[in-house]
C-alpha cells in the first residue's frame, strides 16, 4: 500500500504539525495527541502528520522499543469530530472528485495501519475523552483497544447531511455488532454514550470522567502479563473476516461518488456543522 501524499497546496516543511507525541519508555508507550485546527477533526496536515508518526513508529531506531501507541486529543470536550467538513464543501462545489478521492484515500490509510496494528508492530489503542463523530468514531473503533470515559459520547451524524461514514464504519462495525445493526447505527444519525456502547462490546474499557489514563495504564499492565498471548489471539481475530485496504477503498470511492451528488441544502447543513466542529475548538 503506497502512502498517500495529501499536501493540497504548496508544501511546507514541518515535523508533526497537527500531533503531539509524549513517550513513557518505561511503559514502552508512546502518546499520540491529536490537534485538529482550526477544528478538532482530520484536517490534511492531521492525516499526514498521523501517517508520517505511523512510518516512524515503524522504522526509527529511536522507536523499536515502543509496544503501545495511544491516541488521545488535546481539543477540550472532542476526541475528534471526523472529516474536515470545509474541506468537502469545496470540493464538492468545485466537483473535484480528484482530490476529494485523495483526502479519503489518506483517511482509510490511517485507518488500516490503526486497524492493522502497524503490521503487528504495536498494540493501538484510544483514549476517548469526548466527542467522538463520524470519522473520529471511525478511528477509535480501528483501534485494538478502545478505552472511553463515561461522558463520551459517539456516532456517526452523515446522514443528516445526506451522505454515509464511508471511511470504514460499515466495514468495522458490520464485524463487530452484525450487519443490522450497524445499518441501523449509520442510518440513525443518533449519538451513542459511552454505557451504550459498551454494553453493545463496541467499548473495549468503560472509565470513570477523569481516570481514563489511568485506565490505559491498567490495560497495558493487563496485557503485559500475558504479551504473547494477547498479540497472537489478535493475529488469529484479523484471520476471521478481515477488514481488506481493498474493501475499504471500494467503498470509499462510493462515499466519493455520492458526496458529489449532495444537493445545495446538503452543502448548507454540511456547513451548519463547521460551525458546530469549530466551536469545539478550544484547546485543553
Amino acid at each position: 500500500m503506497k502512502k498517500t501524499n495529501l499536501k493540497f497546496q504548496q508544501e511546507t516543511n514541518y515535523e508533526y504539525k497537527s500531533l503531539h507525541i509524549e513517550k513513557d519508555e518505561q511503559r514502552e508507550l508512546a502518546w499520540y495527541y491529536l490537534e485538529g485546527n482550526p477544528r478538532p477533526c482530520f484536517t490534511p496536515s492531521l492525516l499526514e502528520n498521523i501517517l508520517e508518526w505511523y512510518d516512524d513508529v515503524k522504522n526509527k531506531p529511536e522507536n523499536k522499543d515502543i509496544k503501545y501507541i495511544v491516541a488521545a486529543s488535546k481539543s477540550k470536550g472532542a476526541f475528534n469530530l471526523g472529516g474536515d467538513l470545509d474541506l468537502f464543501i469545496q470540493l464538492i462545489e468545485k466537483q473535484d472528485r480528484h482530490n476529494l478521492l485523495r483526502y479519503a484515500t489518506a483517511c482509510i490509510d490511517v485507518l488500516y495501519h490503526t486497524y492493522s496494528s502497524l503490521g503487528g508492530r504495536v498494540t493501538t489503542i484510544s483514549l476517548v475523552q469526548g466527542d467522538a463523530l463520524g470519522g473520529g468514531f471511525e478511528g477509535a473503533l480501528s483501534s485494538d483497544v478502545l478505552i472511553a470515559e463515561r461522558s463520551a459520547k459517539m456516532g456517526m451524524p452523515e446522514i443528516l447531511f445526506n451522505l454515509f461514514p464511508g471511511m470504514g464504519a460499515y466495514s468495522l462495525l458490520s464485524r463487530k455488532i452484525g450487519a443490522a445493526q450497524a445499518e441501523k447505527m449509520i442510518l440513525s444519525g443518533k449519538l451513542y454514550s459511552a454505557q451504550e456502547l459498551f454494553e453493545m462490546g463496541l467499548v473495549d474499557i468503560l472509565a470513570e470522567d477523569g481516570e481514563g489514563k489511568e485506565a490505559v495504564y491498567e490495560y497495558i499492565n493487563r496485557e503485559n502479563r500475558a504479551p504473547n498471548g494477547f498479540r497472537a489471539l489478535r493475529k488469529a481475530k484479523l484471520c476471521c473476516n478481515p477488514v481488506t485496504y481493498e474493501e475499504l477503498e471500494k467503498i470509499t470511492n462510493v462515499w466519493v461518488d455520492a458526496a458529489l451528488q449532495l444537493s445545495a441544502k446538503d452543502v448548507r447543513m454540511m456547513g451548519r456543522l463547521v460551525k458546530r466542529q469549530s466551536a469545539k475548538s478550544s484547546v485543553s
